[in-house]
């Protein structure tokens, strides 16, 4: 993947993103088998395994109904609206049983694939992350599902689904994410400018002028700081699953530049949803 705009599938759709959709929702099922625990914790976290596929099963159907040009309010962006919302769907959705779960999770991140590359929405459809594109809200569905697909695999002890590709095909709807997620409280009075680098393609900019956070999908012609990461680091890392001192230590995070300081400081500016 060379780059964040390219527009090479059907629908417009970035070249792979549907297949990577349809591949994570069925890699997402063969975890919940007929002898799944759905008791078992997630590490670190409230939800078991029986509530996060729930989740993602409503989820999904949720950017399902969004792709198809139905509107589905939930929450208001804000991290603190969302948990609740998802807290509220959750209590109203009584099924935990494993194989139930992987078909919805199939069939509706199918659905969603199939409306996006069909065009059903026209124009911006409104997500619980605000105002979307279709591409946007395609890898918006991946990266939901690569996150909690992530935590299911974990606390199931088996591989997760995360790859180089599928981290790539997450920048579409990272790159609309990052500014409606800045922490405010770490940008304040910040002047930066970074340049992002994924290991084998995918780049973008993203610069701080008193506090305020804009992202480009290149990097600045003279950044301040030039960070390299592997792509499924990147990934968890923006997604609150992984800490960067693991990563650096690994030779997975690479920085370069006349302010390399500011590398370290640049996960903290954004709160995951």
């Amino acid at each position: 993947m060379d780059s964040v705009a390219g527009q090479d599938g059907p629908g417009g759709l970035p070249e792979g993103l549907g297949a990577a959709i349809r591949g994570t929702a069925a890699d997402i099922a063969a975890l919940l088998g007929p002898d799944t625990d759905m008791e078992l914790r997630i590490p670190g976290a409230e939800w078991n395994v029986g509530q996060a596929a729930a989740h993602l099963a409503l989820a999904n159907e949720l950017m399902a109904e969004l792709a198809a040009g139905r509107a589905r309010p939930y929450g208001d962006g804000t991290p603190q609206s969302l948990a609740a919302a998802n807290e509220e769907s959750l209590a109203a959705f009584g099924e935990r049983a494993a194989e139930p779960l992987a078909a919805m999770i199939v069939r509706h991140a199918d659905s969603c694939a199939g409306a996006l590359e069909e065009g059903s929405a026209e124009g911006a459809v409104v997500t619980p992350l605000g105002p979307m594109s279709p591409r946007e809200l395609g890898s918006y569905l991946l990266t939901h599902m690569l996150g909690h697909g992530y935590d299911l695999a974990r606390a199931l002890g088996r591989p997760h689904m995360i790859d180089r590709v599928r981290a790539g095909l997450t920048l579409p709807f990272l790159l609309t994410a990052m500014p409606r997620v800045t922490d405010p409280s770490r940008t304040a009075g910040m002047n930066a400018r970074y340049g992002i680098g994924l290991w084998g393609g995918g780049r973008f900019g993203v610069t701080l002028v008193d506090g305020d956070l804009s992202v480009d999908p290149l990097p600045p012609a003279r950044p301040d700081c030039t960070i390299l990461i592997e792509p499924v680091t990147f990934l968890l890392m923006a997604l609150g699953r992984q800490g960067q001192v693991g990563p650096i230590v690994r030779g997975r995070i690479l920085v370069r530049g006349r302010k390399p300081w500011l590398a370290p400081r640049f996960p903290g500016l954004f709160t995951a949803p």
